[in-house]
């Protein structure tokens, strides 16, 4: 093995799932830079490296380091100290501040801001403020490289460290030893398999309690990420001998303790993690009594659809004036269809007849965009769910059963995408005098987060349900809702394309001509075309990885849309200013949640920090919080849920058949509003056409609302 000391100039390619990376790095006695390669994830810019390794000569890359093992040392030349300090790892210190402590304090430099940081006040420029901010941020890296030498030892990349570093503080070292499993838990972005990796090294055994609770707990998050609200017992105990590859008997015992101890909740053969069991029963309770509740006040009373017509400008068929007078007549209803159907225009007849009540009305919808829809739609305020139910990360939902919404009635829009938990906070805020009318297209695909609510509550066979099926004329001459209801009924579009349609299908059976043909359109042809900006077109792809992969094809349009700007990097992406990005996790602190949409408004290279503007509002991450933001040039059809485009760019392969099913196809295609480009295969497209076969998700909801379980 051989040891070379370095300093990190560049980084070529960083792979955030497994850390693989290329850098370019300065090394003594070497005129040139050298290549390193090997697991060095989160390694900034400056850092200064010891490493051991071998040297080997790649066919196409020729002479490279790869590193078997490294530390971060300090730097010991004066060229060392300033790319260190320059790289943003230190707050308040950038690379014209660092050539400028390295001048006055030569090697001393390190020294001086460890043990005589006021000795700062003689560099020219510095003032107190920036003194205190290198202060904080210079105590708070001693610490965080500390936990990433002690992780280091474990396997884990440093990519951890400050994440690990802000949830535990100074007690990081000692929560890890006492518990590894915890960082799944606790952790954002730390999985279980990580947690189980520390804990190996650590000496737990396989079939350690400690690591098969965590396991199970683990498979039931695992489970729940796929929709499932519970697992099957025995399917349950399969899943965690195959993750774990532990006994079956203590497996087995680790589930009966966690029973005994609450920690899991039971129905029968069904195991819950407590939140979604609880927001099962709460959800069906709070429904029941909704619908117990004597008929709504004012139930009685006849609507004027004549009078609401004139007030709306709109001429409504029979099923429409059924759904209204049921709005008016009923404590909870359901509104359903699919795209020019008439939902919205109903929508604006059932709030004209219960105005007409003298009854106030609230409206709301899961996401930004689309209660941004709805309001411009109806005129009226309309506020995403969680801010409807004044969310925040301290207090929770501050509207509850015990301090309700105030009002008469509530309209919630895009219903399909509601999971469970959202739901059963949402119900806990409603009180027993109010209605409920839920709005949504049943066909689209079912919520991200566990549970089937709108599917369910339909199902169960309790609750007043209008289904829109009629198109109006209007909708029509859409190709694009033609061709969306076409393949509704498992039929094949009208792909003839031509001058006056909406809706175009290029053939393509090549992924890497098809990802080049997605840039051209999105680049070039559309824009041009349509006289649209770049920014009203859409790419959505069923799937993240692969050559038409969401990942893949953000890096392809980033280059054609916003190249060569200088960024910050993480997680293999480089976010430049410009950028449209998209968040991935609820964060209730930033009040910015999964799927919305923003773009980097500037990039500040001193203090390694961006701003992305959310419609309007500006939200900072830290380069550690990088993570929690992806390039969104393309995005997956999940996550556009709720969206609206005017154009929408979508391939469709046979490398996605994992994915090709009628519904996602049908989401896809309905998120256009002027222009829909499919591109790719007609074998695909007719296989998700014909695929019906949609996972189906363990739930209970329509059970226990039809009074079949024994809750």
């Amino acid at each position: 093995m051989i040891k070379i000391r370095c300093v990190v100039e560049r980084i070529t390619y960083q792979n955030p799932e497994n850390g693989y990376s290329i850098m370019k790095v300065k090394v003594k006695d070497y005129s040139d830079l050298v290549t390193l390669v090997g697991n060095l994830l989160e390694v900034p810019v400056g850092s200064v490296l010891l490493c051991e390794g071998d040297w080997k000569v790649d066919k196409r890359y020729g002479s490279q380091f790869v590193v078997q093992t490294w530390e971060e040392v300090m730097p010991a030349t004066l060229y060392g100290m300033e790319k260190y300090l320059g790289s943003g790892l230190v707050k308040g210190i950038g690379p014209k501040y660092a050539r400028a402590i390295v001048s006055r304090f030569g090697l001393e430099t390190i020294d001086v801001i460890g043990t005589d940081i006021e000795r700062l006040y003689e560099v020219p420029g510095i003032g107190k403020k920036r003194v205190e901010k290198i202060r904080e941020s210079w105590e708070k890296q001693k610490d965080i490289k500390n936990v990433m030498l002690f992780l280091q030892g474990y396997g884990v990349s440093t990519a951890f460290a400050a994440k690990i570093y802000k949830q535990y503080g100074k007690d990081s070292i000692e929560t890890v030893k006492a518990n590894p499993y915890r960082l799944a838990d606790d952790i954002w972005g730390i999985g279980f398999k990580t947690a189980d990796g520390i804990a190996s090294k650590m000496g737990y055994l396989k079939n350690d309690l400690r690591r098969c609770k965590s396991g199970i707990n683990y498979t039931l998050s695992a489970l729940s990420d796929e929709g499932h609200v519970y697992a099957e017992q025995e399917q349950l105990v399969k899943s965690a001998i195959l993750l774990l590859e532990a006994d079956e008997q203590s497996i087995r015992q680790a589930l009966a303790e966690m029973v005994e101890g609450e920690e899991l909740k039971t129905d029968g053969e069904a195991i819950y993690l407590p939140p979604f069991y609880y927001a099962e029963i709460g959800t069906t309770n709070r429904l029941l009594s909704l619908l117990g509740d004597s008929h709504a006040k004012d139930s009685g009373k006849e609507c004027d659809i004549e009078e609401i017509s004139r007030k709306t400008g709109i001429q409504y068929d029979q099923v429409q004036i059924d759904a209204i007078r049921e709005a008016v007549a009923s404590k909870v209803m359901v509104l359903t269809g699919g795209p020019g159907t008439g939902k919205t225009t109903t929508t604006q007849g059932i709030i004209a007849a219960l105005k007409g009540l003298g009854l106030s009305i609230m409206l709301a919808a899961p996401t930004g965009r689309a209660a941004k829809r709805m309001s411009e739609a109806t005129g009226m305020e309309a506020k995403t769910i969680h801010r409807l139910l004044e969310f925040n990360p301290q207090d929770g939902y501050k509207r509850n059963d015990e301090n309700p919404l105030e009002g008469d009635a509530l309209i919630v829009d895009e219903c399909s995408m509601i999971d469970i938990i959202l739901m059963n906070n949402l119900m806990k805020a409603i009180p027993v005098h109010m209605r409920l009318i839920m709005v949504g297209d049943i066909d689209q695909l079912p919520s991200v987060g566990a549970g089937n609510v709108l599917r369910d509550v339909i199902d169960s066979g309790k609750i007043p349900v209008i289904r829109l099926t009629r198109i109006f004329r209007q909708a029509q001459s859409s190709r694009i809702v033609m061709s969306a209801h076409a393949i509704n009924q498992g039929h094949f579009p009208d792909i003839s394309n031509g001058r006056q349609t909406d809706f175009f299908f290029m053939p393509e059976e090549d992924p890497e001509i098809v990802a080049q043909k997605i840039v051209e359109l999105v680049h070039h042809r559309l824009p041009k075309a349509y006289g649209q900006p770049v920014s009203n077109i859409q790419v959505l792809t069923p799937m993240q990885k692969g050559v038409i992969g969401a990942s893949t094809l953000n890096i392809a349009l980033q280059a054609a849309l916003n190249p060569s700007q200088a960024g910050l990097n993480r997680g293999g992406y480089s976010f430049r200013a410009g950028d449209r990005v998209m968040q991935l996790k609820n964060d209730y602190d930033k009040d910015v949640f999964n799927g919305d949409l923003g773009y980097v408004a500037s990039i500040n290279t001193e203090d390694r920090t961006l701003e992305v503007n959310f419609d309007g509002r500006m939200v900072e991450y830290d380069v550690t919080e990088l993570d929690e933001l992806s390039l969104a040039y393309a995005t997956t059809i999940h996550k556009s849920q709720g969206s609206e485009y005017p154009i929408v760019v979508m391939p469709v392969m046979m490398t996605h058949y994992v994915m090709l099913q009628r519904n996602l196809i049908y989401t896809g295609i309905t998120r256009a509003k002027k222009i829909c480009v499919l591109i790719g295969s007609k074998k695909a497209l007719s296989y998700a056409i014909r695929n019906m076969t949609v996972l189906k998700r363990n739930t209970r909801l329509k059970e226990r609302l039809a009074g079949e379980t024994n809750d």
